[in-house]
């Protein structure tokens, strides 16, 4: 199911929102720019798990001095790099549509803070399932996962209208949230499941990155969410009711 709007936002274009796209798009151009030498930028910037277990180790058992943040600093530069066009696309779609709802209950600031601090959780979901593994991880679907689990809870009576693709047809249909939202989790915790430790990234996609933010985002979100006023919860009640966006 490929999501195209939801009924809860307030307002589809929100600050905070449309900078986290921008830079994305923006980082994404930069990689193609860069050819074949962008496998240089891959190397430095994408988050490998026994990268950053050995500094933790290190760190712990206080053998030397640990100079270099670097391995650290991965869990944030990860998720602007993506790996292809779908990837980088696949991933704004979901953050353009369920973002902005986030956005409006957060307020802006709280919202940076809150995509930065799932986008690290979901890192660290990663590298807990596979400490050793080399496989570098890259995107921002953890991040964005952490999104989607505060907008499941927050807004328990959206509506998300939907392409269903059947065999050669396109069907459009209106979902309830927690629906939709069930069903990707759900999705997501079976694959986790099924790959095992092995599987952590199989075909590409971190499984528990995406498990670790969404419950992430459903803890932490509904307590950083502000409530809202008399308006607000007027104009929620329609826009939920009629599927309107402004």
């Amino acid at each position: 199911m490929i999501p195209l709007r939801d009924s809860a936002a307030p307002r589809r274009f929100t600050l905070v929102n449309c900078v986290l796209i921008a830079i994305n798009l923006g980082v994404f151009g930069y990689e193609v720019s860069l050819g074949s030498r962008v496998a240089v930028l891959m190397e430095r910037f994408a988050l490998v798990p026994r990268a950053l277990t050995s500094w933790l180790q290190t760190m712990v058992v206080g053998e030397r001095p640990v100079w270099s943040l670097h391995a650290p600093l991965t869990v944030v530069t990860a998720m602007f790099l993506h790996a292809g066009v779908l990837h980088v696309l696949g991933n704004m779609l979901y953050l353009f549509v369920f973002g902005a709802a986030v956005e409006a209950r957060l307020g802006a600031r709280r919202y940076a803070g809150f995509y930065l601090a799932a986008g690290i959780a979901a890192a660290l979901a990663t590298v807990a399932f596979a400490p050793q593994s080399t496989v570098p991880v890259i995107g921002a679907s953890g991040a964005i996962a952490g999104v989607l689990g505060a907008y499941f809870v927050m807004y328990p009576r959206g509506r998300i209208l939907t392409v269903l693709p059947l065999f050669v047809f396109l069907y459009t249909l209106e979902v309830p949230a927690v629906l939709y939202l069930l069903l990707w989790f759900a999705l997501q915790l079976f694959s986790g499941l099924s790959e095992g430790r092995a599987g952590v990234m199989s075909g590409g996609v971190a499984w528990w990155a995406h498990v670790g933010g969404f419950l992430f985002g459903a803890a932490l979100g509904p307590l950083l969410a502000r409530k809202p006023g008399p308006r607000g919860k007027r104009r929620q009640r329609l826009s939920i009711r009629y599927g309107q966006n402004s």
